[in-house]
């Protein structure tokens, strides 16, 4: 038998010709055969931007933007990330104490702070790798920012010069700069910084040892690049690199002295005497970033400091610490109003911020939110998630029945942090 004939001996029949196609009409979307049991086709879309209704709802959109390494370096925090959980369950043990005869149009929610006047006690946090999220990176979040007439603190290592940044809007700026050993090199930065325009010094004065992402260990089973020993759990100092984005090829170098415990040495040198010593060249005021208990906040007031931010790195810092709300109430205690004490840390609904003020916060720093605005629709996210996160708090704050930051105090809250 030839090919020819090899070949029809073998080939399909008339029949089954047309079964087969049939069966492919039966299923072309084209003819709307196939019924999708889910026929709402909004669901398969990606929402606009004036479809975002709550800051969560930009978090899944920027996921989708961003490649999983860049994300979760975002995303992550310390060892077991009890504390990044914990600012947020924080929240649910403070409630609001509902009383009427407040009109959002009656609220008056501007203040001011260290001379910088605002609409309301909102600002952006600084972060680090903000061109991971837009190829603007820093400028693009200082634009969204300044559009919602929100103040901005550049994170003082950016991925673009601070000279670009400041370029880019007019809203009021504040940086923020990690202590550097070297005096000389710590009055270059500082004075770079004033001279594009900042009006406040942000020290971040936490962080002394390496961080454990062990959600590093678990996404490198989901395609990510083994590390090598020397990245340990958490490699590097972890805001000035991207600690664990994946390693070399180059065996890595043993672990010894304190690395081995993942203590910075280029940090732990951090003291009291290099803040008097910068004091002496920086001509604006400096507010010190990581302050989480009443003795430390005592001495950032007698010391002569101009305010403080309780912050705990966002859970990054390190693990089973408290949240930044519940310490909140014994440093403003502390400080007894002498200075401003500014609060970050899971702030994610405008209601969280108004509980953060009637516990006596000056304002609140906003960190992975605006991020991922940023991430999910550029400048304009940003401005978007923060007009609605304004927009929530003008709600909540008309709950409360105050129609004053001066108004809203412990009284209009309920708190069961025990």
């Amino acid at each position: 038998m030839g090919t020819i004939d090899n070949r029809w001996r073998h080939g399909p029949t008339r029949r089954q010709a047309l079964l087969a196609l049939a069966g492919m009409l039966a299923g072309s979307p084209l003819l709307r055969a196939q019924r999708d049991p889910h026929p709402i086709t909004g669901h398969k879309r990606v929402p606009g931007l004036d479809e975002m209704m709550t800051a969560f709802d930009f978090e899944p959109i920027c996921f989708a933007n961003v490649v999983l390494a860049r994300y979760e370096y975002m995303a992550r925090a310390s060892e077991s990330e009890f504390t990044l959980r914990r600012n947020r369950e924080a929240f649910e043990w403070v409630d609001l104490v509902e009383r009427p005869g407040a009109a959002t149009a009656a609220l008056q929610t501007s203040t001011e702070v260290l001379g910088i006047k605002m609409d309301f006690p909102i600002m952006i946090a600084p972060t680090a790798a903000q061109r991971d999220l837009h190829p603007d990176a820093e400028s693009a979040m200082y634009q969204g920012a300044s559009a919602a007439k929100t103040p901005m603190i550049v994170v003082g290592r950016s991925t673009i010069p601070i000279e670009k940044i400041a370029q880019a809007a007019t809203g009021p700026r504040w940086s923020q700069f990690y202590p550097v050993q070297d005096l000389k090199i710590s009055r270059e930065t500082i004075e770079t910084f004033q001279a594009a325009g900042a009006r406040a010094l942000v020290v971040t004065v936490d962080q002394q040892t390496d961080t454990g992402y062990e959600r590093d260990l678990h996404n490198r089973n989901l395609g990510g690049t083994p590390r090598g020993a020397s990245g340990g759990r958490g490699g590097g100092a972890p805001e000035q690199g991207r600690g664990g984005r994946g390693g070399g090829s180059a065996a890595p170098a043993p672990m010894q002295g304190p690395a081995l415990y993942r203590v910075i040495p280029a940090r732990l040198w951090y003291t009291w005497k290099y803040l008097d010593d910068i004091r002496a060249f920086t001509k604006i005021p400096i507010l010190l970033k990581g302050i989480l208990t009443a003795e430390d906040a005592k001495l950032c007031v007698e010391r002569g400091f101009d305010g403080v931010i309780v912050s705990n790195h966002g859970g990054r810092s390190m693990d089973y610490g408290p949240s930044t709300l519940e310490v909140l109430p014994e440093i403003v205690d502390a400080v007894g109003g002498k200075i401003p004490v500014l609060i970050d840390g899971g702030f994610r609904r405008g209601s969280d911020i108004v509980k953060a003020m009637a516990l006596g916060a000056s304002a609140v720093c906003l960190g992975r939110a605006p991020r991922w605005g940023l991430g999910a629709f550029g400048p304009q996210g940003v401005q978007r998630l923060l007009e609605i996160l304004q927009a929530e708090f003008l709600e909540a704050m008309a709950r409360t029945g105050r129609t004053t930051l001066a108004a809203l105090d412990r009284r209009a809250v309920r708190v069961n942090f025990t």
